[in-house]
């Protein structure tokens, strides 16, 4: 799509302060970029209208990422495509080879900033499994959720952002796979309303927990997708109830937890895979 590839890089750098971006270098990844496994193979006008360039800087950069190794020239050909050694670029990144590794410091950006707890966990027979958890201050009310602690998912807002976006069967197979306790008065064990309740998550694309595993603690959660558009992990952000009401907390911690989970997701999309999780058991 023309402009895409540079866009995207246009848009990362205004993110952050649009005054430190270094176009030369925006549009050297425009280039890269311009490549996919649906166009593996291109010509100079085909990268300049996919990487929103003119011809003449996009001929100039691509003979350049030849010279450094990044590309090169199709035989009898006026195409031209990637090179082994761009994976050296993303090697550092896929080398933790782990979803909880990945996910560490982004929660660590974000903890106390912005809440009390991030957390990274999966679903294995009706249970949330943490595995990976950066928290602030709350060991004082006694919540310890340390990598490899379980709690059934009914009960946990993380749970129900990964359950939400599973099919019927297999969210009513992981609902019956534990005994539903209430944890505090507001905890919802009945089945019929668990479900209901699993829709509106899958609908607003978050869950919503106050006071529901823990008395005092709010929290808000999300899925990671996987390459197959199913929930591979979930991640959430923890606050006591002192520190915000339940819609201050999701006006403002909302936008950060996404923006957590579609890194995640996007890593998990980029690396075909290869960066995911170690199931426990």
């Amino acid at each position: 799509m023309a402009g895409e590839a540079k866009g995207d890089a246009v848009a990362s750098g205004q993110a952050g302060n649009a005054k430190n971006l270094v176009q030369s270098a925006a549009k050297v990844f425009a280039v890269l970029r311009a490549f996919g496994p649906d166009l593996p193979e291109l010509t100079v006008t085909e990268v300049a209208g996919r990487a929103g360039l003119d011809r003449g800087t996009a001929f100039r950069l691509i003979h350049t990422l030849i010279g450094l190794g990044y590309l090169r020239a199709v035989p009898d050909t006026r195409r031209f495509r990637l090179t082994l050694r761009c994976l050296e670029i993303g090697f550092a990144a896929l080398s933790a080879n782990d979803l909880p590794g990945h996910a560490e410091p982004l929660l660590r950006e974000l903890v106390p900033r912005v809440a009390d707890a991030g957390s990274l966990g999966v679903i294995e027979g009706g249970e949330v499994v943490y595995l990976q958890r950066v928290q602030h201050g709350l060991d004082r009310n006694g919540v310890v959720r340390r990598p490899g602690t379980r709690v059934g998912a009914y009960a946990t807002a993380l749970g129900h952002a990964i359950l939400a976006f599973l099919p019927r069967h297999r969210q009513v197979e992981h609902l019956e796979g534990v005994e539903r306790v209430m944890l505090s008065e507001r905890t919802v064990t009945d089945l019929p309303a668990l479900l209901d309740r699993l829709d509106t998550v899958r609908a607003q694309g978050f869950a919503v927990s106050d006071g529901e595993n823990a008395f005092g603690l709010r929290t808000v959660a999300a899925p990671v997708l996987g390459t197959d558009g199913l929930p591979l992990a979930g991640v959430s952000l923890t606050i006591q109830s002192s520190r915000q009401s339940i819609d201050t907390f999701v006006q403002d911690g909302l936008p950060h937890l996404r923006r957590l989970a579609d890194e995640l997701t996007e890593g998990v999309r980029l690396s075909l895979g290869a960066i995911g999780v170690r199931r426990a058991g």
